[in-house]
């Protein structure tokens, strides 16, 4: 029995000896003063797969890096003026604030903000600022297609690409894996400057030859030929079409919400501070 009770005790001594050992420390690998930079600061710092050497000198960098940023700011704290550090610590301060309003704010505002956007207030936003809605550049509407001059069904491609009834668009659809670019929704507009990206034989110089209304034309290259149907095209400076203005009209309603949200949100704060007590003004 005496023998159990040794050995029970002894088990208690080294586990307590365990418990009671000082915690292991973070290895550093760099000091300035006072303050270390950890092994553990750079576990991430190197991207997998980097050389030896490469990683060295990453690492040798970015310690630098580091040693230098904390002088530099040591020597700032001891060599600019109280006036000057006051001013940063206010700034500092300001930006915490800020920092934190901010997120608080708007973790606020999507709990509670409607962003659903109907068709109806779209065209009313539209229809109530519409004189200031002016494109700075040409809209155009317009269909084509890029494909190899050898292409053997070239020309019933043509003939469904001119005619472009609903059955003939159904069929261009399924023969576009021979085309090597196409577009073929004509009844949305686009920037004069995509067309230029999309079409590069067009340009600023020469697009007065291939941009007009209802034109339709084949264009040769080395080794394509284009066709294309221009439908519509909108004057630079003409009021912008819903259609095209409708994303960014979304977006300003859904911004004007937030804005009109946040100065509820602000109120209700204020005044539930008033309501218990928390916030007073003295005369």
């Amino acid at each position: 029995m005496k023998l159990l009770q040794v050995l029970f005790l002894l088990a208690l001594i080294t586990t307590s000896c365990d418990y009671f050992k000082a915690p292991k420390k973070p290895e550093a690998i760099a000091r300035v003063e006072n303050e270390y930079l950890f092994k553990s600061d750079i576990e991430n710092l190197v991207p997998k797969g980097t050389s030896k050497k490469d990683s060295v000198i990453i690492v040798k960098a970015y310690i630098e890096k580091w040693a230098t940023q904390k002088l530099l700011f040591k020597g700032a704290q001891l060599n600019l003026s109280k006036d000057k550090t006051a001013e940063f610590e206010t700034l500092i301060n300001q930006y915490k604030v800020d920092l934190y309003t901010k997120a608080y704010v708007e973790q606020l505002v999507i709990k509670k903000i409607d962003t659903l956007i109907t068709e109806t207030q779209i065209k009313e936003y539209y229809d109530k600022n519409q004189q200031y809605f002016k494109n700075a550049s040409e809209l155009v509407k317009l269909r084509y297609i890029n494909l190899v001059k050898e292409n053997p069904k070239f020309e019933n491609i043509k003939a469904k690409f001119t005619s472009f009834a609903a059955k003939d668009k159904e069929e261009l659809n399924q023969l576009a894996i021979q085309f090597k670019s196409y577009a073929f929704n004509d009844s949305i507009w686009v920037d004069i400057n995509q067309v230029y990206q999309k079409l590069p034989f067009i340009n600023t110089e020469n697009k007065e030859k291939y941009i007009a209304n209802g034109i339709n034309f084949q264009y040769p290259d080395s080794s394509t030929v284009w066709l294309v149907k221009v439908k519509q095209v909108l004057p630079k400076n003409s009021t912008t079409p819903l259609q095209f203005l409708r994303p960014t009209i979304k977006q300003v309603i859904l911004n004007n919400r937030k804005l009109e949200l946040i100065n509820i949100i602000e109120k209700e704060i204020t005044n539930d501070a008033i309501k218990n007590k928390k916030y007073e003004i003295y005369k």
